[in-house]
């Protein structure tokens, strides 16, 4: 089975920085490193890496051959990815030294990706696939509407957070993930909690405090708290976890232990300086035994 992921694919630049700059504060970073990222690059990888098929649509610039073989590298399918005459999406990164980060991200190719691509790649879709997306990119509900025709089961990462995309897709998805902050601002814009949304499965995460799951058709609600570590770098690991979530939804895993197998990738992510160049593959998680 194969998991497709209209998603984002961004050059990650990183700084290093003691404290996460205020408005008028110039800061000197300790260190810097370039990188693969996006949200949607980092889920893509995240599924190849726990040994899930997966295949990529976006976009990238002249710019972006190195990041295609980067992701090939990575096992994920890029013939779905098309070259456009506009600059590769990239992140300008700031990571404090406790983990924290904050992250202004410049679209580039990603709101520019071509229907005939989502066309192409689902052309290939079985019902027993996957699609998933997120809102780093343009042609969301389009594609959404043409996977809910081949009988998809449909994920959305509702990151970063707006009321209208998240909207859009709601009444098509099977499985809708977001983080507390988030699952607040949708409460507050609909009026829903996240146990009354239209979608069978709700997870929220919720940082140090784990992740809980709502059954929507059972109407039950699980917590699963956090594997304590101490964060390097919190950047990615939602999007470690998503990766991962679905990777083991796709290979047959019931919620619960999917949730978990997540939960440990995410947990070794933010040990990790950096992005999708980072994303432990499913020997680590294995290996860790968290």
């Amino acid at each position: 089975m194969t998991i497709f992921n209209l998603g984002s694919i961004n050059i990650d630049r990183t700084y290093r920085v003691p404290h996460i700059p205020v408005p008028g504060e110039t800061l000197a970073a300790t260190a810097f490193q370039q990188g693969l990222g996006g949200k949607g690059t980092n889920m893509s990888v995240a599924a190849a890496r726990a040994a899930a098929r997966a295949t990529h649509i976006g976009a990238v610039g002249p710019d972006g051959d190195w990041v295609l073989s980067t992701l090939m590298e990575y096992g994920v399918d890029t013939r779905h990815v098309q070259r456009l005459p506009v600059m590769t999406g990239h992140a300008n990164i700031t990571v404090a030294d406790d983990g924290e980060n904050a992250i202004v991200i410049e679209p580039g190719a990603n709101r520019q990706i071509s229907i005939s691509a989502v066309i192409a790649a689902l052309s290939e879709a079985n019902p027993k696939d996957t699609f998933v997306c997120q809102n780093e990119t343009n042609l969301q509900a389009e594609a959404m509407r043409m996977a809910q025709t081949k009988s998809l089961r449909l994920a959305y990462a509702a990151a970063p957070f707006e009321v209208s995309a998240v909207q859009a897709v709601l009444p098509m998805l099977d499985l809708l993930v977001l983080n507390a902050v988030e699952a607040d601002q949708l409460r507050a814009a609909t009026g829903q909690r996240p146990d009354a949304l239209p979608v069978r499965d709700v997870i929220v995460t919720l940082g140090a405090e784990g992740v809980r799951w709502f059954d929507t058709k059972a109407s039950t609600a699980e917590t699963y708290p956090a594997i304590p570590v101490t964060p390097v770098d919190t950047t990615g690991a939602g999007d470690t976890f998503t990766g991962y979530l679905l990777a083991g939804l796709d290979r047959g895993m019931p919620m619960a232990q999917a949730i978990g197998l997540a939960q440990q990738a995410a947990a070794i992510m933010v040990t990790r300086l950096g992005t999708a160049d980072v994303i432990p593959d499913l020997k680590d998680v294995q290996d860790a035994r968290l």
